[in-house]
């Protein structure tokens, strides 16, 4: 991947990953334009930060202040373009009139660690790869406010949350359990879902068959890449699925490159010289002029995936 600067001249700036399809892209803004660049597993990716962090702006438009925002923000937003972003997102509950239809998923990130949400059906898949979901179902598909409800009703009466935050999903993901106890856990918990209709289940909501998706394989964690040294690669191989250390932000003149091996969600784990696999959440680098970079280094501040101990630069 090649990150551009955006300077004075206007380049580029990164939008962080996308999932259109089953390939990760990253997006990328200037003004009101947009292109992506695709990812491949296996090929280099590496940049280097350059001054300040800048809001991203809402809903396509770009921040009135031109703010500073801080590194570690996942947002990349100040709180003024945060406010109008979700104003106008379906989770606000501001667009009962929608006309579209919705579907209720049923997602698997790790054993015991499961949510339910929804998601215009026009979008297919796609939310449930932004998660990072290694696993999902589809329950069922109707007006919006049937999905919501229906959403509401499964939380309250299954214990089961409509969030799970990105750090516990990494934890989970460094130690999956095999396909078929992946796609039990789902169906599971879809057979105590079905049981509830007539019970709160609205009546516009159809539901749909249970098809649990497996997703490692679109994330690239059933790979097994050789590890990187300062003369190549060695055939001993690092698990994709055990990165110890994520990027925790980025400060200017910092870098980050390697050898992308796996990505799920906002999440791309990159192949580090010395270091076996670091992730770096894409939500960290939008708002950053980015300069390009090459080759296999690591040199801002890192923290330990489940451990919460911060180390800065190569490990």
């Amino acid at each position: 991947m090649t990150c551009a600067v955006r300077g004075s001249g206007g380049e580029w700036w990164c939008a962080g990953v996308r999932w259109p399809g089953e390939v990760p892209e990253l997006g990328w803004s200037r003004g009101g334009r947009r292109r992506v660049s695709v990812l491949a597993y296996g090929a280099g990716l590496g940049f280097r930060a350059v001054g300040e962090r800048h809001c991203v702006g809402a809903r396509g438009n770009v921040c009135p202040l031109g703010a500073v925002v801080p590194g570690r923000s996942t947002g990349g937003r100040c709180a003024e373009c945060a406010r109008l972003d979700r104003a106008h997102s379906v989770a606000a509950d501001t667009m009962a009139d929608d006309p579209r239809t919705y579907r209720v998923y049923l997602a698997w990130f790790g054993p015991g660690l499961v949510k339910v949400g929804i998601t215009g059906e026009e979008r297919g898949a796609a939310r449930l790869r932004e998660q990072g979901a290694v696993a999902f179902s589809w329950l069922g598909r109707g007006p919006l406010m049937a999905a919501r409800r229906t959403e509401e009703v499964l939380r309250a009466a299954l214990g089961v949350p409509d969030r799970i935050p990105y750090a516990r999903k990494r934890v989970e993901r460094g130690h999956l359990p095999g396909a078929d106890e992946r796609a039990a856990e789902v169906a599971e918990l879809y057979a105590r879902a079905a049981a509830l209709e007539g019970r709160g289940w609205p009546e516009s909501l159809e539901r749909l068959p249970l098809e649990v998706v497996d997703q490692v394989g679109i994330f690239g964690l059933d790979r097994a890449p050789e590890a990187e040294t300062e003369s190549g690669p060695e055939p001993e191989p690092v698990p994709v699925s055990a990165p110890v250390r994520a990027v925790r932000e980025l400060v200017d003149g910092g870098v980050v490159a390697g050898r992308l091996v796996a990505a799920a969600g906002p999440d791309l784990h990159l192949a580090v010289t010395g270091g076996g696999v670091v992730v770096l959440d894409t939500r960290l680098i939008t708002g950053w002029d980015l300069a390009a970079e090459s080759g296999s280094d690591v040199r801002v501040p890192l923290i330990d995936i489940g451990g919460g101990g911060v180390q800065g630069g190569l490990f």
